[in-house]
């Protein structure tokens, strides 16, 4: 392995040889033919963790190979798998919470009894999720010792709470919940609190009875899977049946804290080698309201994702999805005046829908001042076996659309989408062995791009237009402002774009039509990670974009009349909008204008 190392390394300080992927194929080979070793051990996913262990672990032996800072980042950006992970700026790391009740009974939804309601065991995350025994703390290691080994920064880090609906959870487990994700990012360089690392976390929960063994898992609960399968009983039901074993009784007596000890982690998360820049909380709009909102951003988030599904009153209802297009338009309104990032969950295909009854649907999500979401997840209903769907497909009732139909349809909702907005997915991470009936393409996003690609129309969403992995410069770059209007505020989006109308960089800011003081509800640059403090070279972060989205999206809040503007910061950008004026206002950041 030292070897093959060494000989990459002099490649890349020698500019004239291309150190490419067939490159490094012909050097892997080379290697595992003069060692006889079958098993390919020296290969893309091994040699950059090995290069990182020998650096932490053995600085002798990594100060002789005279590597230094510009060496390392060629040979990071050469070894880095998956790039697109953190093309958009920022690490992401997902976390699932446990197993819960849910306060909904929506007709399409899953009901696998080993995870929170609608998602299913062999999903990535979710499989991460229960070999750590849905443990905050142990999942966010987990996830970010996997991300480093494939070669990516992670300085910067966008958690994502996914799983049942966070609000029917209790706000003490919220509260504990939250504080180990953040106990976990201060403490993945140091020391653990004592006798809570994650060695002794483990242990803790295989004392208790508690398993992440796929066979065990399965026989503890085939049972009662079949029976709530069969429609013999409730999925929340069956989960209370689990929660009450041993193991989940005494977990819960000791997952605690307190806000105060919340607000500590913030703290040390702002000086932190792995900072928060973005929180992201899922839950449904008919349990949003002023309180809950004050309580997440207590929590520290800065993005809500919700299930809209769909905005037809008779679609909700068919589909037992107990929510009113008008709970829908409130939650809108609440969180934006809050500064949240909205995030919408559509699905085509539902119960009692036609294709052009989803394209009317979607226009109404991005053309109605009700809505007007920031980001969109495009579901496509398929059937599991689990769901209580699976009676109307037997019944005739409900058909999955056909690949042609399904792909027309998003490919106008892509059109649809106006460039404030992103389309951030098209399809859940489902297994096809899971799904009965309905998509199985892996790859329906790309097929919905050659479409669009072949119809040669104008894309204006987001995801599509980000510079990503490409080399970009400020002088490359203008600054547009697209104005539009909701129910309680103007908006401006100002966006760094290039010539051919790739995106750099953006700023939503509001402008409320009550009270005096403006929001900035994201500051986003997009291209690879850079760490705090460096300058990377290619990509679009830390050459002053951010800074100067601020400046202007306070000359347009004074311009409007207002007096001051506040910023929903994270806890791991205070510092940064603290070096631009802004100073600390209850749950905000504020500057006077």
């Amino acid at each position: 392995m030292e070897e093959a190392l060494k000989e990459l390394l002099d490649a890349l300080r020698d500019d004239s040889t291309r150190v490419d992927d067939v490159w490094l194929s012909k050097l892997f080979r080379r290697h595992n033919r003069a060692t006889h070793d079958a098993n390919r051990r020296v290969a893309k996913r091994r040699l950059l963790p090995f290069y990182l262990s020998i650096k932490a672990n053995d600085p002798e032996r990594w100060r002789s190979w005279n590597v230094d800072p510009e060496l390392e980042a060629k040979l990071l950006r050469t070894l880095r798998m998956k790039p697109r992970r953190t093309a958009s700026g920022v690490a992401t790391v997902t976390v699932i919470t446990k197993p819960w009740p849910c306060s909904s009974d929506c007709l399409y939804c899953p009901n696998d009894i080993r995870m929170p309601k609608s998602y299913l065991h062999d999903e990535p995350a979710c499989q991460r999720a229960e070999r750590n025994y849905f443990d905050p703390y142990l999942q966010v290691r987990s996830r970010i010792t996997a991300l480093q080994d494939m070669g990516h920064v992670t300085d910067k880090i966008e958690l994502i709470v996914l799983g049942g609906t966070w609000s029917d959870y209790s706000e003490a487990y919220q509260i504990w919940f939250v504080h180990e994700l953040f106990r976990a990012l201060n403490e993945f360089e140091g020391p653990a609190r004592a006798g809570d690392g994650p060695e002794a976390r483990e242990l803790r929960y295989r004392r208790s009875g508690l398993t992440y063994r796929t066979d065990e898992l399965v026989k503890r609960t085939e049972s009662l899977q079949q029976e709530v399968t069969a429609g013999a009983r409730t999925y929340n039901d069956a989960i209370r049946t689990v929660l009450r074993s041993q193991g989940w009784r005494d977990a819960e007596l000791w997952q605690t804290a307190t806000l105060d000890e919340l607000e500590t982690q913030h703290t040390l998360n702002e000086n932190a080698e792995h900072r928060v820049v973005g929180l992201t909380i899922e839950t449904r709009p008919d349990l949003i309201d002023e309180q809950s909102a004050r309580m997440m951003r207590r929590l520290g988030c800065t993005k809500i994702q919700m299930g809209i599904q769909s905005l037809d009153e008779e679609i909700l209802r068919a589909n037992h999805r107990n929510v009113s297009v008008s709970q829908i338009a409130r939650a809108f309104s609440t969180l934006r005046l809050f500064g949240y990032k909205i995030q919408a969950h559509m699905m085509c295909n539902l119960l009692g829908s036609m294709p052009a009854a989803d394209r009317k649907d979607y226009l109404r999500l991005v053309g109605d001042e009700r809505f007007l979401p920031d980001e969109v997840k495009l579901y496509p209903c398929c059937l599991v076996e689990s769901s209580r769907l699976g009676r109307e497909y037997a019944a005739g009732r409900w058909q999955p659309y056909s690949e042609k139909e399904l792909v027309s349809l998003l490919a106008d909702d892509v059109l649809a989408t106006p460039s404030y907005t992103r389309i951030s997915r098209m399809i859940r991470d489902i297994s096809s062995t899971d799904i009965v009936a309905g998509n199985k393409k892996t790859n329906l996003r790309q097929m919905v791009e050659q479409s669009l690609a072949s119809r040669r129309d104008e894309v204006r969403e987001i995801r599509m237009r980000e510079v990503a992995t490409s080399d970009v410069t400020s002088n490359d770059l203008r600054l547009d402002c697209v104005p539009y209007a909701t129910a309680v505020s103007d908006e401006r989006f100002l966006q760094w774009v290039t010539d051919e109308d790739r995106i750099a960089g953006f700023l939503r800011l509001s402008l409320p039509h009550e009270g005096t003081v403006a929001m900035i509800r994201e500051v986003h640059v997009y291209g690879r990670v850079a760490g705090i403090g460096s300058s990377e070279q290619g990509g679009a972060q830390h050459v002053g974009l951010g800074r100067q989205l601020i400046e202007r999206a306070c000359d347009l809040a004074r311009e409007a009349g207002f007096e001051a503007i506040r910023v929903i910061s994270s806890v791991g950008t205070r510092r940064y909008y603290a070096s631009l004026g802004f100073v600390s206002d209850d749950l905000y950041q504020r500057r006077v204008l």
